[in-house]
């Protein structure tokens, strides 16, 4: 991040302050403090940053900021607004404004840190592009993103995140994208939101931070984004199934763990490989073509790029131990993202048995246990020889696997336990694909698959 006075900041965020010096980074975790950050002390459920003014001023924090008021020593190196909770946000607005590049904007219930990948990729083929590190999707995260902006950044593709009506809407005034992305209205959050049409509600609030006129990409395979209309903005659909969209994947084809199929925009027809599986990442690749192509990157180009695509974090994540393969999938889960991550393990290649090694999906509303028992039946339908299923509602899963013919299905509250009693079972040619909500913490899991 380029140095900012602190009267500047000062300015920019509402505080009375008269003071010199400069700012080179921003933190709102006092273990994280250099010497010389800003310091901004955020209310959280769990803490209260205030509590750590003196401590992050002691290690060498140059300044602090504050919405309490407390006996912050030295205190003339304090800043009070009115609320520390909107401090990273209009720092960041500011400072994305000082910077002339294009940015992309991406948001959706399931599929979104993936698109993000695929976009950095193709862009990246044409473009010094910046993008969240992670999932770095928050008011905490998106911020930090955008003060990795530097003069040689000529694109950057911005994540955005949500759990309630408004933050999208917050996000994208910071961010204010020239082009956004929405990859699926689901059921992710509807626990909180209570209907799909409230998440359809805060997924398009991304519109709320771009220019009337801009390119609205939208997944038109999902029931909701295919009808969704905003005369405001130039809408392109990508899809697979949907034939009324400008950017479509004919013939696609699973070879081993590679997905070839033909991409279709206009009168253009380029062949694409991506070294994933999965008609959902055809989607996610569709939608970064698509983009690319906006920003004038030629087919050829973008489906090189697309070749090229590396697995993020635990998203696919292929590990071959002791003759047998673990598929760590398990960075989040819900009805549509377990949906398509089964359909597509039912066609992974394995030459021993197939087990799937389920945990919970989280905050997906009042048919929770219901929506777990349906995804136990489609593991049956679908051939898998086990499942095994861990957490509070997850004992659906194997009751539904049972109901619907499978007789390997087996449940056990705690997954440490759970998988001691699977590892020692596993063989050559086995495939265990691990997917669960974030929150369910799946990775704590693989020390012991990975028995020595």
């Amino acid at each position: 991040m380029e140095k900012l006075p602190i009267n500047t900041i000062a300015q920019w965020i509402g505080a009375d302050f008269h003071g010199e010096g400069e700012i080179d980074t921003f933190t709102n975790d006092s273990r994280a403090v250099t010497p010389g950050c800003l310091f901004v002390a955020m209310e959280g459920e769990v803490t209260d940053g205030h509590k750590y003014i003196n401590q992050a001023l002691a290690k060498g924090a140059a300044y602090a900021v504050a919405h309490k008021p407390g006996d912050y020593r030295p205190a003339d190196r304090v800043l009070y607004v009115k609320n520390t909770r909107e401090v990273l946000l209009s720092i960041a607005s500011h400072y994305r404004d000082s910077f002339d590049l294009k940015v992309v904007g991406v948001t959706g219930s399931v599929g979104k840190t993936t698109t993000k990948e695929f976009i950095w990729t193709v862009l990246s083929a044409k473009y010094h592009t910046l993008k969240n590190l992670g999932n770095q999707n928050t008011e905490v995260g998106l911020p930090q993103t955008i003060f990795r902006l530097e003069r040689s950044h000529q694109a950057a593709v911005l994540e955005m995140g949500m759990c309630a009506l408004g933050e999208i809407e917050e996000l994208t005034r910071v961010a204010k994208p020239d082009i956004g992305v929405i990859t699926n209205v689901g059921v992710a959050h509807l626990e909180k939101l209570g209907s799909r049409e409230n998440i359809l509600k805060a997924k398009t609030e991304i519109v709320l931070g771009m220019r009337p006129g801009s390119p609205l990409i939208l997944n038109g395979d999902n029931d909701l984004l295919g009808t969704y209309e905003n005369p405001d903005f130039e809408i392109i659909r990508y899809g697979v199934h949907n034939p009324a969209c400008q950017v479509r994947a004919e013939g696609i084809v699973q070879e081993g763990t590679s997905t070839r199929f033909l991409i279709r925009r206009g009168e253009e027809s380029i062949p694409a490989v991506i070294p994933i599986i999965g008609e959902h990442n055809v989607l996610n690749a569709l939608a970064a073509y698509a983009v690319g192509r906006e920003l004038d990157i030629s087919p050829e180009d973008c489906a090189k790029a697309l070749s090229s695509y590396q697995t993020a974090g635990m998203r696919q994540k292929i590990v071959e131990h002791q003759g047998y393969t673990v598929v760590e999938d398990c960075y989040n889960a819900n009805p549509d993202s377990m949906r398509a991550a089964l359909t597509a393990f039912a066609a992974y290649p394995c030459k021993g048995r197939k087990i799937a090694l389920l945990s919970d999906m989280l905050e997906i509303g009042p048919n929770s246990y219901e929506d777990h028992k349906e995804m136990g039946r489609l593991c049956a339908q679908l051939g898998f020889d086990q499942l095994w299923a861990t957490g509070r509602d997850a004992k659906g899963y194997a009751e539904g696997a049972s109901e619907a013919g499978l007789q390997e299905a087996f449940f056990c509250p705690d997954k440490m336990e759970l998988t001691r009693s699977l590892a020692p079972t596993l063989r050559e040619g086995d495939l265990v694909w691990v997917k669960g909500s974030r929150g369910m913490e799946m990775e704590e899991i693989f020390p012991i698959l990975y028995r020595p």
